[in-house]
């Protein structure tokens, strides 16, 4: 996948578009679904969340411009966007760390359907190695070069304790793989030629706290939030004021230093 993701940097795509690509990709699957064979931008950006205009411009970097009163194809909208993201071949992954959650995810159909094949299993833990998960001997951590090779593993998954994630990475990439998921709670130190994605949970239920505690607030006549304040608060003192004041006199230090 790094290597058609850095094609479509090389020809121009947008970082921004590239990552608006799988939610048209999703909006577009259930449409053919549903037997849509046709769509326009309006009904698809609605569909993906994102205004039309966007949409339009993020398809123009495709070569695709829909047909003027028609829409876009479905199906072959579908193999465009599917081609851009890497995704008419199959994508081996491995996934380190066989916890909660990455058991969870070894054991999600969707991968497959979307050219992505959970290919090996990976833990420390005596205890974990040798259980088999979603048709797979979880290995031991000790065998995760080897086995990135030999079963050709282009991206990984990380769901590792925060504390190991760093060296399962640097591990990884020495292996070859220059695609990583991180689903542990710590940033990685990696090259500019390794993409990492981030998946943080707890950071989004923070951020979904925010905007319950703020709507929570508006609803109770709570603390005002910083963009409510008013932009400008007016502090000059009008002429008749002044006047009133009469002449001030001014303040000069003394040579010990106070005010006279």
């Amino acid at each position: 996948m790094t290597r058609r993701l850095s094609q479509a940097r090389e020809r121009g795509i947008p970082e921004a578009t590239v990552a608006r690509l799988p939610l048209y990709l999703r909006a577009l699957n259930g449409m053919a679904e549903r037997g849509v064979s046709t769509v326009s931008s309006e009904d698809l950006a609605v569909a993906a969340g994102v205004n039309s205009a966007k949409l339009r411009k993020d398809l123009s970097h495709l070569g695709s411009y829909g047909t003027r009163g028609v829409g876009y194809d479905v199906e072959y909208l579908i193999y465009q966007i599917s081609r851009e993201l890497g995704l008419t071949q199959d994508w081996a992954v491995a996934i380190i760390g066989v916890g909660n959650l990455g058991r969870a995810l070894a054991n999600y159909g969707g991968f497959v359907s979307r050219g992505f094949r959970v290919a090996a299993l990976f833990d420390a833990d005596p205890e974990v190695v040798g259980d088999h998960i979603a048709g797979l001997n979880v290995e031991h951590i000790d065998e995760l070069e080897a086995v990135i090779r030999r079963r050709d593993v282009s991206i990984v998954v990380i769901a590792t304790p925060a504390a190991a994630a760093q060296q399962v990475c640097d591990r990884v990439i020495s292996a070859g793989v220059t695609s990583i998921l991180n689903f542990a709670p710590v940033v990685l130190s990696v090259s500019d030629d390794v993409d990492v994605r981030k998946v943080d949970l707890s950071i989004e239920l923070q951020i979904l706290a925010f905007h319950e505690q703020r709507k929570a607030d508006r609803m109770s006549g709570g603390p005002v939030m910083a963009e409510e304040w008013p932009k400008s608060v007016d502090l000059s003192i009008s002429p008749d004021v002044l006047g009133s004041l009469g002449s001030v006199p001014s303040v000069r230090p003394t040579d010990d230093g106070e005010a006279r």
